[in-house]
């Protein structure tokens, strides 16, 4: 039997959370789906989560909630983040910064999963090498030895970066998948050495917008230069916008990957392999 891991992509406010809360229950009670992770730094009005969201995103079904560069904006998250093994923000953070930046979770199936979050630096704030972190954490808890299976998300900006950090990892993990530019990439595929990629697992949220969030203000600020107000999240039909892998229960790698979308602007998309 093989193990059938869910990534979604930024939470973005609350078309974002209705998205979850409308597709992944029902998902989850239709589909053999074993573990589920998602991105929810966007997730308090496209700026950082708080502890109520959290508990929203695991009563829904979420097993692992990673974030990104927004991870604090929300300050209460400095505290309670302490409180949640299962809320990771970015490993590549400063050395004493609240939190943990990777983790191993037993999924509801018994597997033990590792769960890295790491950022990029091109384009990004200052931090620690990614490579050698993502390093530094899988030979910790190697795939195969201590985890049944890997999975890494890196949050970055540059494509580049995350292709690099792709390629670096093939055959160490069983999926690499960026996140953060909040756009699902095309490019889905399991790699040589048997690791899942994609680019950019896309958005959770409302598509009709420019990255999550109302047209007007950045439309404006393309114009103008001078923004006019502040960023607030497009609240139209929601979008939930992810990527399944189908892995190897033997060898961690991964057998199949396809994107999973429902609702909103975007074409649906549910993985062939959930159906066998």
């Amino acid at each position: 039997m093989s193990f059938n891991l869910l990534f979604l992509g930024d939470v973005v406010g609350k078309a974002g959370r209705e998205a979850v809360a409308n597709h992944l229950p029902d998902l989850l009670a239709r589909y053999p789906i074993h573990f589920v992770v998602c991105n929810g730094e966007n997730a308090a009005h496209g700026f950082g989560i708080n502890e109520g969201i959290c508990e929203q995103l695991f009563d829904w079904g979420v097993d692992v909630i990673t974030l990104g560069n927004h991870a604090f904006d929300q300050r209460e998250t400095l505290v309670y983040i302490e409180r949640y093994p299962n809320l990771l923000r970015p490993a590549t953070f400063p050395a004493g910064t609240p939190g943990r930046g990777a983790g191993l979770f037993r999924a509801k199936t018994g597997e033990n999963v590792l769960v890295i979050n790491a950022m990029g630096r091109l384009f990004m704030d200052a931090m620690e090498d990614p490579f050698a972190v993502i390093d530094r954490e899988l030979d910790a808890c190697p795939m195969g030895e201590v985890a049944d299976f890997a999975m890494v998300d890196f949050h970055g900006e540059a494509t580049s970066e995350k292709q690099a950090i792709g390629a670096h990892l093939d055959g160490r993990a069983t999926l690499v998948v960026g996140t953060h530019t909040h756009v699902p990439t095309a490019d889905h595929r399991v790699m040589p050495g048997g690791t899942a990629f994609q680019t950019d697992a896309g958005m959770c949220g409302d598509y009709d917008s420019i990255i999550g969030m109302d047209k007007v203000e950045p439309v404006q600020r393309f114009l103008s230069k001078v923004p006019q107000g502040r960023f607030s999240p497009a609240e139209g039909e929601p979008t939930l916008s992810g990527i399944a892998v189908q892995a190897d229960p033997k060898t961690g790698l991964a057998q199949a990957c396809a994107p999973v979308r429902l609702g909103g602007q975007l074409e649906p998309a549910i993985p062939p392999f959930w159906n066998v």
